[in-house]
């Protein structure tokens, strides 16, 4: 998760197999150029077939995200659908955009018990659904996968926010249901230093993003980008326990994924010996120039995606 839905969070664009075979480049960019570009952890360029072959390999492919990036969400819906076609095992979608109370309401939608129109008002999915998450939900449910909502309910990150991790020992049984069990790990040092590097880059953001600033003051704001780790990790690693031969695709926010930490320290901690992979998609002005400072360590693979010009 972004730091700016990281704050938004405390606060009909059919995407078939089809309609991807017919489409060999991501959706245009008026400004023209290369789209994207992959490469490996060492800075190599790497293909989405190699990706999706990396990906078959483990029990975990990780893949971090730019919420507002049209196209890093067209490369995720084709990576997801190739790996889900060229599987030989159970997969299972799991996502950052969906809370873990809604989980029932996922599964009625899934199993056609319900309308789209009703899991949408029940499901309280992510703003933009439609054309950045609905393409990797429908690809999910033509093909019969089932979907884990794998992130805390905003409501108990905001009280660990205003009231610290301890407070959520107060909540009910059926509300702790729906979180990793506590106490849940905190952030490890290396997650600690990227933090501190994400929040000094805040600080000297715009004025628009004064929300932001007041956020990161929070002196338990770091706790409860901790919680949405463990809340992920814990649902990615019961999934894997309830099929053991199952590989889960997860999205996330690419916080949660970079450099190893977050997401993947949990996973260690609730299943030891996973094997993960991660992809990481991150905008540049020229997808074509990797720079090991800025682009190194930040996954198994790094898929750079054009940054697009806003409308003159």
């Amino acid at each position: 998760m972004t730091l700016r839905t990281a704050v938004a969070a405390l606060v009909l664009l059919p995407h078939a197999r089809g309609a991807l075979a017919a489409q060999a480049e991501p959706p245009a960019d008026p400004v023209g150029g290369v789209d994207f570009q992959a490469y490996d952890a060492d800075g190599r360029p790497a293909s989405l077939a190699e990706i999706v072959t990396a990906g078959l390999g483990a029990d975990v492919l990780l893949v971090g995200e730019e919420h507002d990036d049209s196209i890093g969400h067209w490369y995720e819906a084709e990576l997801f659908e190739r790996v889900a076609d060229d599987a030989v095992r159970p997969v299972v979608l799991s996502m950052e955009m969906f809370e873990r109370d809604v989980q029932y309401v996922l599964d009625e939608y899934l199993g056609g018990l319900i309308s789209e129109e009703h899991f949408l008002s029940s499901a309280r999915p992510w703003d933009e659904y439609r054309t950045r998450y609905r393409p990797l939900v429908e690809a999910a449910k033509e093909r019969g996968l089932p979907i884990v909502a794998a992130n805390a309910p905003r409501r108990y990150v905001n009280r660990v926010t205003r009231e610290g991790p301890a407070s959520l020992q107060a909540l009910s049984e059926r509300a702790l249901a729906y979180l990793p069990p506590l106490p849940y790990p905190g952030p490890s040092e290396q997650y600690r230093a990227q933090w501190d590097s994400l929040m000094a880059e805040s600080m000297h953001a715009p004025d628009s993003l004064s929300e932001e600033r007041s956020y990161s003051v929070s002196p338990n704001a770091m706790q409860a980008q901790a919680l949405w780790d463990a809340s992920m990790g814990h649902a990615i690693a019961a999934a894997l326990m309830a099929r053991l031969d199952a590989l889960v695709v997860h999205f996330a926010g690419s916080f949660h994924v970079a450099g190893g930490t977050g997401i993947p320290e949990r996973i260690a901690d609730y299943r030891p010996g996973s094997r993960v992979v991660t992809v990481v998609i991150a905008r540049a002005d020229d997808v074509g120039a990797w720079s090991h400072d800025r682009h190194g360590g930040l996954g198994d693979f790094v898929v750079l995606t054009r940054r697009q010009r806003p409308p003159s």
